[in-house]
């Protein structure tokens, strides 16, 4: 029998084999046992779990009213329209606006309007009921928004935002 004809032997574990394979799986679980708690402390604390989505009980707001909640750290401005407000915003032609955007895309009921109270030149707090269209005015930089936070002067590129919310009941909603 010649050494070609000599099917190969696989070696024989010993002593330093099973001493590698140990090291190597106790080197594995000490990185994982010091990346566990780096990955875990990025995950949100139960404070910011718990903005991540806010009720909002609209009976209390009375018509013509701007009520502030905080959803996420930022302000949300709910505003309570009157017909005379909703026809106004529904009156306005697309073609004057920078953003266009019609008032019906902006609210999910006429009366009720739900807008980030941020403004999108530089972050400030716009003051409500205030400027040429009795809707919103930066202080800052002079920008202003209309009854349905759409921008109509000032250096703000677009409308005012619209959070994700839903009616869970007639006069409640969910923010988030």
């Amino acid at each position: 029998m010649t050494s070609k004809d000599a099917a190969v032997k696989p070696a024989e574990p010993n002593r330093r084999d099973i001493l590698y394979v140990a090291t190597g799986v106790a080197a594995a679980g000490a990185v994982a046992g010091v990346a566990w708690p780096l990955i875990a402390q990025m995950n949100p604390d139960a404070s910011t779990l718990a903005l991540a989505s806010t009720e909002v009980d609209l009976s209390a707001i009375p018509e013509g009213q701007i009520v502030t909640v905080k959803w996420r750290g930022k302000p949300v401005f709910i505003r309570h329209r009157t017909p005379a407000e909703i026809k106004a915003a529904e009156d306005v032609p697309l073609s004057e606006l920078p953003d266009p955007e019609p008032d019906a895309k902006r609210v999910q009921k006429p009366q009720w309007l739900v807008i980030v109270g941020v403004c999108t030149h530089l972050g400030c707090i716009p003051t409500g009921k205030e400027g040429e269209y009795n809707g919103w005015f930066c202080p800052c930089h002079g920008s202003v928004y209309d009854l349905s936070g759409r921008i109509r002067s000032g250096p703000a590129p677009t409308n005012l935002e619209v959070p994700p919310y839903a009616f869970i009941a007639e006069n409640k909603i969910k923010i988030g």
